[in-house]
């Protein structure tokens, strides 16, 4: 640890420093993260690209009191460090250890609790506004809005209604051109019309150098022509500043690794009432050059070299694929054979592997952007022309685009295929990630068709099921599969459409029922066969198909197994139990129903073992329950 960084306890020890010394304080942070994130992965460009404006911000500012909200929140790792939590940094991320995004509960510095992006400046203008009508007019509010989050439309609904209210407010653009895959849309375009204009660019760089003598200090002469660039701005670039047109005033673009400059015009902007925004520039990864080079694997890239930053591959014999991989090689042929095949992600192709189609087919991928809502939409709209759209968003985000799903897709019967990536348990990104909540928000959507595959080879099933079903003009329909592994090395079968609703018997037995959906079947599996020494003999069926149930399968099984188990990796509010728990009632079935589920509560960030033992999805867990059961 760093001369500097190892007196660093507080933002109060931060603000005792000159601003000489920050310079070399930045150093020290970048390489303390970078050794860090080395041994324990996390976010590691992100926060490499905020360093010098996480230190000016908290040695301005009056943190906690000021109110700082960063957008996304996985660029807060030098903002965790600096307010009391770098003794505790070894544990980000780790089971029982500190959060990867802001969390209200664990530090007064966390204004907020971020982990979708877009939300930064909608939550700062309420509490911008709220002190307004305490009469609290000194308090700062700064929101840090970066990542490509600026193209959300959440955050252009709060940026349209922030000049209306007058309030104390500054937003931040942590510009640095990407989110996790390259930016897409027109904000990155103009952004990059802004920042890359030579004529500007030029002049503002000969005015800088000749105002302070080449000294790099500002003085009264630039802070006059600071105040006359916006001008300057509109001139060269052949048009009003966006961003002063909606009624802010508007700052930049200036480097954003610099941070003497930033203190200075922080201090300036801190002085200035109203609401304004500051537009910094940065580079993701900033400090490592591997991460500066690729900064899409370096976004979150597991163990590293901390002195190359070459990734650290663990050899191990052939492992199944990832999920996201299978379906990325089947719609890629799915899309050889049909020019009408199209894949839609809201900002997630690298995530969710459309990059795999979009090498061979690039017109018929569609990155939209931090937009989910119209992700849903655009693939609905491209539905009613006969297309075949596969919708990819990961099942945390999906809830961004509720309302499309039922008022634009499940409305008009429209065939949309929603592909939900990261279902269930995700793991070391926490509460605002976990995929809980899916099975149950789409049960109760009309004309749904929701399946979830327990392998590689279902996927590729239900994926050609979803694709013939959407060619012949059938219902909405959503596979919902997990992040990581699959359990398959064989993996790449010769896909079959499968008959929809209908599930697959994998274990006869008596006495107890085990109705599985999804990925957990395998464990039960394995379980099953561990109990059969013990004389327990229950069979297994796997639902697959949410909706629709195969009701005379299920009112044989009835009549035929006493007791029932449900075994799904969502939320037991609203999925699979409540389905058979419905079911069983509605024709006065008398079967006992147990169930493994998720609890009804957020469920915090870890590693998937610890989590699973949490929850009770590990296999001792549901040996234990399968002998509650056969005791009934």
């Amino acid at each position: 640890m760093g001369e500097l960084l190892s007196h660093i306890q507080s933002v109060e020890d931060l603000r005792k420093l000159s601003v000489n010394e920050l310079p070399q304080l930045c150093d020290e942070l970048r390489h303390f993260i970078i050794e860090q994130t080395a041994k324990h992965p996390g976010h590691l460009g992100s926060s490499l690209g905020v360093v010098e404006l996480t230190v000016a911000i908290h040695y301005v500012f009056d943190t906690p009191d000021d109110r700082l909200i960063w957008d996304v929140g996985h660029q807060a790792y030098c903002h965790k460090i600096l307010t009391g939590r770098k003794d505790q940094f070894s544990t980000n991320r780790c089971y029982g250890g500190i959060s990867g995004f802001p969390r209200r509960e664990e530090s007064e510095y966390d204004a907020f609790g971020t982990g979708h992006s877009s939300t930064s400046i909608s939550a700062v203008l309420g509490m911008a506004v709220a002190a307004k009508m305490e009469g609290n007019l000194k308090r700062n509010h700064i929101a840090v809005i970066g990542d490509g989050a600026i193209g959300g439309g959440m955050a252009f609904e709060a940026m349209n209604q922030a000049p209306y209210r007058d309030v104390n407010m500054l937003v931040i653009l942590n510009d640095n051109k990407i989110s996790i895959d390259k930016s897409t849309g027109a904000m990155s375009k103009y952004l990059l019309s802004i920042t890359a204009s030579p004529t500007y660019n030029r002049i503002k760089n000969k005015m800088w150098n000749a105002f302070t003598f080449k000294t790099n200090h500002p003085n009264h002469a630039t802070n006059f022509f600071s105040k006359m660039g916006n001008s300057l701005k509109g001139w060269l670039l052949g048009g009003s500043n966006w961003f002063q047109s909606l009624g802010y005033r508007y700052f930049g673009p200036s480097d954003g690794h610099d941070v003497i400059y930033l203190v200075k015009t922080l201090r300036d902007l801190k002085r200035l009432p109203g609401l304004k925004l500051f537009h910094v520039l940065t580079v993701k990864g900033k400090g490592l050059e591997a991460a500066e080079q690729n900064q899409t694997q370096y976004h979150a890239p597991g163990k590293f070299n901390p002195e190359t930053g070459e990734i650290i591959h663990t050899e191990e014999k052939a492992q199944p694929p990832k999920y996201q991989d299978v379906f990325g090689n089947t719609i890629l042929e799915f899309a050889r054979e049909d020019e009408k095949v199209v894949g839609i992600t809201p900002a997630m192709a690298t995530g969710c592997s459309l990059t795999i189609m979009d090498k061979e087919f690039p017109e018929r991928v569609f990155d939209v952007g931090i937009a989910e809502q119209h992700a849903v939409t655009f693939a609905a709209g491209l539905a009613t022309e006969g297309y075949i759209t596969f919708c990819n968003i990961y099942s945390s985000f999906l809830q961004r685009g509720y309302d499309q799903v039922i008022h634009d897709v499940a409305i008009q019967k429209l065939p949309v295929i929603l592909c939900i990536d990261r279902a269930g348990l995700v793991g070391e990104d926490g509460a605002t990630h976990q995929g809980s909540f899916d099975l149950a928000f789409l049960r109760c959507i009309p004309d749904l068709i929701i399946a979830s595959p327990r392998n590689e080879h279902e996927l590729r099933n239900l994926m050609l099921t979803a694709y013939q079903n959407a060619k012949n003009q059938g219902l909405p329909f959503v596979i919902r599969y997990p992040r990581g592994r699959g359990v398959l090395i064989d993996w790449h079968n010769e896909a079959q459409a499968l008959p929809i609703g209908k599930g697959e018997m994998l274990r006869n037995g008596e006495k107890v029922l085990l109705l599985t959906l999804g990925p957990l079947s395998n464990a039960v599996e394995n379980v099953l066969q561990r109990l059969e020494t013990e004389g327990i003999r229950a069979a297994h069926y796997d639902v697959r198909f949410l909706k629709p149930l195969d009701e005379k399968t299920l009112e044989d099984f009835a009549s035929k197994y006493p007791v029932w188990i449900t075994v799904e990796d969502g939320t037991e509010k609203g999925g699979l139990f409540s389905e058979m728990a419905e079911f069983l009632e509605n024709h006065k079935f008398s079967n006992r129903l147990l169930h493994i589920a998720l609890p009804d509560r957020f469920i915090s960030h870890g590693d998937i073992p610890n989590l699973y033992c949490e929850v009770g999805f590990d296999e001792d867990a549901i040996a234990t329950k399968i002998r509650e059961a056969w005791r009934l």
